[in-house]
């Protein structure tokens, strides 16, 4: 998505941006251009073959990524599973989605963020290394989510893996969404 907008019309936002009390973590960090969202889309799978989405934080990227919310929408008529992996080395040839934005964007210029979102479809074999933290279970045209709130932390090197697949109808085709919400924290 490339930035169309004129800085000299921006909304000029005071600085430096207090907190208070009253106001959501998520907010404050918004106001400082830290926050992200983003989402990768026709995730392909089914017949052997898995799927991944995930926030890759890259060995030079400075900061730690706190994972604040994921979503995965089941688009098929497979029910899938989703394993969430921490720090793993997922299968395939995986492609950045370019569905990612600042949540903030009355910000000029936009803040980039150094987190990537990277996808894989039609993938073979599972991740390796890593931790399969947990799995769900998303039925079709269902979507899932969860709060994490930023307890999820990864320096970088770092991962958070969403890993689709569909173990209950092998044989079918599936398709899915997975979505992110984040912020980005320097190391100092």
């Amino acid at each position: 998505m490339e930035n169309t907008k004129n800085c000299n019309d921006s909304i000029i936002l005071p600085n430096p941006i207090t907190q208070v009390a009253s106001m959501p973590y998520p907010l404050y960090l918004s106001l400082q251009g830290k926050y992200f969202v983003g989402y990768a889309d026709e995730l392909n799978f089914g017949r052997g073959k898995s799927a991944w989405a995930g926030l890759v934080n890259p060995y030079y990227s400075g900061v730690n990524l706190h994972v604040y919310v994921w979503t995965v929408t089941n688009i098929g008529e497979s029910p899938i599973r989703a394993q969430i992996w921490f720090n793993s080395n997922p299968p395939g040839c995986p492609e950045i989605s370019e569905l990612v934005t600042p949540a903030n964007t009355a910000l000029c210029p936009l803040p980039k963020p150094r987190i990537r979102l990277l996808k894989a479809s039609n993938v073979i074999g599972e991740p390796k290394g890593g931790v399969k933290a947990f799995v769900r279970r998303a039925l079709p045209e269902v979507t899932i989510a969860d709060k994490e709130v930023g307890k999820f932390i990864f320096p970088p090197g770092g991962s958070f893996i969403i890993f689709l697949s569909n173990p209950e109808t092998p044989n079918e085709l599936a398709q899915g969404r997975v979505a992110f919400g984040w912020w980005e924290e320097k190391i100092k």
